[in-house]
């Protein structure tokens, strides 16, 4: 099963970091990077406001777990948000690339 990692990071600079890694380690097949975004959330009890960049990060499910601790080493959060949801439905050959695309 194909999944999405969704990551938020303070920059595009770090998002496009962390892509590079872990396509070249062979973790994910495909990063999208989106343009900044304003996340609001609270954190040590206050509600805080920031700009980050949002990482669309593709690869398979038995891939998910080496993918989650490689961004977590690399990340600059101390929580970082590292989130994973399945996909359903898809071209079947994008899914094929994705799953071709990462380590088994």
């Amino acid at each position: 099963m194909e999944v999405i990692v969704f990551v938020t990071t303070k920059s595009a600079w770090v998002a496009k970091r962390i892509g590079k890694a872990v396509i070249s380690e062979q973790l994910a097949a495909c990063v999208t990077i989106l343009g900044t975004c304003q996340s609001l959330y609270r954190w040590n009890g206050k509600i805080q406001e920031s700009a980050e960049s949002l990482m669309m990060i593709k690869t398979t499910a038995r891939c998910y777990e080496r993918l989650q601790k490689r961004i977590k080493g690399l990340h600059s959060y101390a929580v970082p948000e590292i989130v994973a949801v399945s996909i359903t439905k898809g071209l079947p050959d994008y899914l094929d690339w994705v799953r071709s695309s990462v380590r088994k």
